[in-house]
């Protein structure tokens, strides 16, 4: 049986030079590109792929154990989600929900 769900990640994008990068805080997936909504979407697209490598190769639940990453379902919602995230003019962080069908 599958549960349907999802998990909030922490995407750091940030300026450096005349490019964006951007990091996934607890997958360690990162990326750059040349403008902020090009980075975002690569990154976004690039924790999709990390994710389901994960799931194909039977770690994912050993993967988001290690690196206390919550799995919610549709179901049991968070009611607020809180981080510590540093304060800096060039770095935008926002949280980003993946969604995610998992094998119980």
């Amino acid at each position: 049986m599958a549960a349907k769900g999802f998990v909030i990640l922490t995407f750091e994008l940030r300026k450096e030079g005349e490019r964006w990068t951007g990091e996934c805080k607890e997958l360690g997936t990162a990326t750059f590109a040349h403008t902020l909504d090009q980075v975002h979407e690569e990154l976004a697209e690039l924790v999709e792929l990390h994710l389901n490598s994960l799931e194909k190769v039977g770690e994912r639940d050993r993967f988001f154990k290690a690196h206390r990453i919550k799995f919610y379902t549709d179901e049991t919602p968070p009611r607020r989600v809180s981080r510590r995230i540093p304060v800096n003019e060039a770095t935008f962080i926002h949280s980003h929900t993946v969604p995610i069908v998992f094998s119980t």
